[in-house]
């Protein structure tokens, strides 16, 4: 197990009340799509099913913080599974996503300086 990624801005209010297993498991359940959440959820919401009552009621109480859309965050979360010494092929089946993918996400490619500076300069 290495260390655990920072997280990223739009993920960060998930983790701070569901732990990061916990943010893991509810982006991956409700990430991608609008998702509405209760002011005073009963325990009947799907949210309320996977996370408990008082942590559905936590996130509907940040829900000013979060955008309708629940983020995907696979980069995140990729990186979250290596760290816990998931194997890339096992993360790759996990997010629905080519072990390619999964390894440029690890490796950072995305995000890299060095693929920012190959872009031409506009202006």
């Amino acid at each position: 197990m290495t260390e655990a990624p920072k997280t990223p801005a739009n993920v960060q209010v998930y983790e701070e009340i569901l732990g990061t297993d916990g943010a893991v498991e509810f982006l991956l359940t409700f990430g991608g799509a609008e998702l509405y959440m209760p002011t005073d959820p009963k325990g009947g919401s799907k949210v309320a099913q996977l996370v408990g009552i008082e942590k559905a009621r936590a996130l509907a109480d940040a829900s000013h913080a979060m955008k309708a859309r629940i983020p995907t965050a696979k980069r995140w979360i990729a990186q979250v599974l290596k760290s816990k010494g998931l194997p890339v092929a096992e993360i790759a089946r996990k997010l629905h996503m080519t072990d390619v993918t999964v390894r440029k996400y690890l490796a950072d490619e995305f995000t890299s300086e060095e693929t920012f500076s190959k872009q031409m300069k506009l202006f």
